[in-house]
């Protein structure tokens, strides 16, 4: 599949089989991830590929984390402790801060969202399923320190790869017209 046929089929798919999916194709997503730009030469990318019971503890400490009235409800927690079931592979995506003053912040996490859409424009090309997800576990500082970030290090959102349970339907997708501004 060439690289403007997987732009323009790639979508984000939440309905995945079970089925493992093999550590090559991982890699193989993962090499076409860091192929994306950064300044500097930063690469302030920060994977956490987790399958397995790996997903178990992740939907556990998510569930941990949840706060307020919904806290206290079972079906709440068993729910938030299943997110990370949906797909055999969730891989988190985390982003570096600066270390050096002539690196902006911003540079550092536009450079690891390209990284994440290179990831999910390779997944597709390899018949994958994907789709990121983000919502409050994102800015949850208990979760970034299971995945080995600090509390104020940035996450991404987490991206979901499997084999697609249901066969694919064409979207109708937006044009750039009125998003663009001509000036010559």
């Amino acid at each position: 599949m060439d690289v403007f046929e997987a732009i323009h089929n790639r979508q984000s798919i939440g309905k995945m089989r079970q089925d493992p999916v093999p550590r090559e194709l991982i890699e193989k997503i993962l090499e076409a991830a860091v192929q994306a730009p950064n300044h500097y030469s930063t690469r302030p990318w920060r994977w956490v590929v987790m399958m397995g019971e790996a997903r178990k503890q992740l939907g556990d400490v998510m569930a941990a984390s949840i706060k307020g009235d919904a806290a206290s409800k079972p079906e709440a927690l068993e729910a938030e402790r299943a997110k990370p079931l949906r797909a055999p592979v969730v891989i988190a995506v985390g982003v570096d801060k600066p270390m050096e003053s002539k690196v902006k912040d911003i540079e550092n996490i536009c450079a690891a969202a390209a990284a994440a859409q290179n990831l999910l424009l390779a997944a597709t090309a390899l018949g994958l399923a994907s789709i990121w997800r983000t919502g409050g576990a994102v800015d949850d500082p208990n979760i970034k320190i299971f995945l080995g970030f600090a509390p104020d290090q940035h996450l991404l959102g987490f991206i979901y790869v499997g084999y697609p349970a249901n066969p694919t339907n064409e979207r109708n997708r937006p044009s750039f017209e009125d998003r663009t501004l001509w000036m010559e």
